[in-house]
């Protein structure tokens, strides 16, 4: 997609605080962090929003969030704990419109988040 932020950063057309990269995914530091550890992973493949997953995207799915326990591994607060979030859509606070998973970490995290 050409106008996708996300493919952008992937595409390596845009800067980002990349901290880990493979095959399947990229993963960055959030620019307007809302923790202290605020990282994006995303598919580089395009999928727009959750609900355009098919069943060939299942894999992916569980790559992403393997990757996200091992960054909150990485940044040393695994075991106190961290939030990860998928936002669908407008109402559900999508902003770019390439599915990403936000990892939270680094600071004890209040329910509801808002």
């Amino acid at each position: 997609m050409t106008d996708c932020l996300f493919c952008k950063i992937v595409n390596r057309e845009i800067p980002a605080a990349l901290i880990h990269e493979d095959d399947q995914l990229v993963a960055f530091r959030d620019i307007n962090p809302q923790a202290p550890t605020h990282v994006l992973i995303v598919p580089r493949r395009h999928i727009a929003t959750l609900n355009d997953l098919g069943a060939d995207a299942d894999g992916i799915v569980g790559t992403i969030v393997r990757r996200a326990a091992a960054i909150a591994r990485d940044e040393g607060f695994a075991e106190a704990g961290y939030r990860t979030v998928f936002n669908c859509n407008a109402d559900g606070g999508q902003t770019v419109f390439h599915i990403h998973l936000h990892l939270l970490g680094g600071r004890p995290l209040t329910w509801p988040p808002g």
